[in-house]
């Protein structure tokens, strides 16, 4: 599998990736820019995201297995913007310096 995946419904993240991104927290802002067709993801503690995205959703990031790999429950932006939700890994980009990773759906 992938660093990121989509699988039922949820946004699988691989360990490594979390921890480098999020390290200690378990709250992301998810916002899906459908002109890029693109989920912006990242921590809670970035202020920048909130002032960019006018109204991010926040999501706990849930444990999968003990080597740290999370998923975050993204049905609802699915459902509401009429994205794909066949399983499959998923592109992405980590931008490291403001701590946010690009994922095409």
């Amino acid at each position: 599998m992938s660093k990121v995946a989509l699988k039922s419904s949820h946004i699988y993240l691989d360990s490594e990736l979390v921890q480098t991104i999020f390290e200690t927290i378990h709250y992301a802002y998810v916002e899906y820019v459908a002109e890029r067709n693109t989920l912006m993801i990242t921590p809670v503690s970035s202020q920048w995201f909130i002032k960019m995205y006018e109204k991010p959703t926040q999501f706990l990031l849930k444990d999968r297995n003990l080597k740290g790999d999370k998923t975050l429950n993204i049905r609802e932006i699915l459902i509401d913007n009429d994205i794909e939700d066949s399983n499959r890994d998923l592109e992405f980009e980590v931008i490291e310096k403001t701590k946010l990773i690009k994922v095409k759906m």
